[in-house]
């Protein structure tokens, strides 16, 4: 259960006999950051906020602007199913501000909540829905696999099994709603769909999947990683986005009348995430090791191009009961779950908004399984490629006007650098990989 108002809040923390209060927030790149506090804080922390040094998160401020504030956001409220320095505890999510009330504008939550907010002002809702993929190992040290099962296999007396549904139960008990969960097609990989809900709200609940899901697999002795591509040789782990719009209660997505039942304003909005995915995708795959999963073979989308079917395709319009209008979405197939969601949810909807004003015309589905085709083949049918490495990504990404513009300057900057520093840091070591190969032959 959430509550609405700070006085509701209050209410449930008395009523439930809380002790102590998690207020949550994320740093540029989406690690999970916070403070506790005792409950008799709680009220204080309500009304003004908690202060904390920012410049010592990254992305958000420099030393001589330190001074931040954690306000909480009570509709985020939520009892955690475990006990917290021996007592019961709630976590809230925060605003990031200024001392003077204002927002931090390099707060990756208020980047989302701004364009969020744009669509508000054109009647516009976001929805969305997201496919949380994962590797449970029997450690963080080495990439064991604790299971050898497959796609959609039912393997009950698997100890993966056990802490995926023990994960489902915490997240239902914090308010995430949960659509269905399965193994993987990779060994030891699974899948937690969490069910759609507003854009921002989405994002909240993408946290506290990562979050949970570590607590869990902790508590168990095993180790949870959303890293992209932990294993050469089988499929890497993605977080496919499915997003749609509403305008007063209707889908704005759905059209009876056409043969996909998907209307011009769902056209417009895949043509615009294809006109601007190539910019995006740093922010969607922000890691070295995100372009390891980018690979043709492993199920992960390499070519821009939209289908229905076809899920080689990086955009994809899933197929659907046209009784059930609500059902009408597209699917962003490209984004791994060790992303920002934050920026990448703010990043793929002016993405969309940006094909909708500008009524961007949409080109014809790829029917084609696209790995199969010949460059020149992709090259006639107008395929253009994502980044091949975090390089070419941040390039592309530094030249946009979209992300730089969604971002805002002061984190498009901060998130530039952080990406620089990691491409040059990873450039500079010498892999496994070149040792075997290299040494004994140079």
């Amino acid at each position: 259960m959430k509550a609405a108002t700070a006085r509701e809040v209050i209410s449930r923390v008395s009523k439930d006999r809380i002790r102590f209060v998690q207020l949550w927030f994320t740093d540029v790149l989406g690690f999970l950051k916070g403070v506790t506090i005792p409950v008799g804080q709680l009220t204080r922390a309500l009304e003004d906020g908690m202060a904390f040094d920012g410049s010592s998160i990254e992305g958000f401020a420099r030393i001589e602007e330190s001074d931040m504030v954690a306000k909480p956001d009570p509709s985020t409220f939520a009892i955690l199913p475990w006990e917290v320095q021996g007592g019961r505890a709630c976590r809230m999510f925060c605003d990031v501000m200024t001392p003077a009330g204002n927002p931090i504008t390099a707060d990756p939550r208020f980047v989302l909540r701004r364009v969020v907010n744009r669509a508000k002002k054109l009647g516009l809702t976001c929805y969305c829905g997201c496919e949380m993929e994962s590797f449970y190992f029997k450690n963080d040290k080495a990439p064991e696999f604790l299971d050898m099962s497959g796609y959609f296999d039912l393997t009950p007396t698997a100890v993966a099994e056990r802490v995926r549904h023990d994960t489902i139960d915490a997240l239902e008990k914090l308010g995430v709603k949960v659509e269905y969960s399965h193994h993987e097609v990779a060994p030891s990989q699974h899948e937690v769909d969490l069910r759609y809900t507003d854009a921002l709200s989405m994002a909240d609940n993408v946290v506290t999947h990562r979050f949970v899901a570590r607590q869990v697999a902790q508590a168990n002795n095993i180790h949870i990683s959303f890293m992209p591509k932990p294993v050469f040789g089988i499929n890497g782990s993605g977080m496919h986005v499915h997003m749609s719009l509403f305008k007063n209660g209707r889908n704005l997505f759905f059209d009876a009348r056409t043969p996909m039942h998907i209307s011009d304003t769902a056209r417009h909005f895949v043509a615009g995430l294809l006109r601007h995915a190539a910019e995006v995708t740093a922010v969607t795959n922000q890691w070295v090791n995100s372009y390891k999963r980018l690979v043709p073979g492993y199920e992960a989308p390499v070519y821009i191009s939209w289908a229905q079917m076809n899920r080689s395709a990086l955009v994809r319009v899933p197929a659907f009961d046209k009784n059930r209008p609500n059902s009408a979405r597209v699917e962003y197939r490209s984004p791994d779950p060790a992303c920002n969601p934050y920026l990448a949810f703010a990043v793929l909807l002016a993405a969309g908004l940006d094909g909708i004003e500008h009524k961007l015309k949409l080109s014809s589905p790829t029917s084609d399984n696209i790995y199969r085709m010949t460059d020149e083949e992709r090259h006639a049918a107008g395929i253009g490629s994502l980044p091949k490495d975090l390089s070419d990504a941040v390039r592309i990404a530094e030249g946009s006007k979209l992300v730089r513009e969604t971002l805002g300057d002061e984190l498009f900057a901060n998130f530039i650098r952080n990406k620089k520093l990691e491409w040059d840091e990873y450039k500079a070591q010498v892999t496994a990989f070149e040792i075997e190969r290299y040494l004994p032959i140079l």
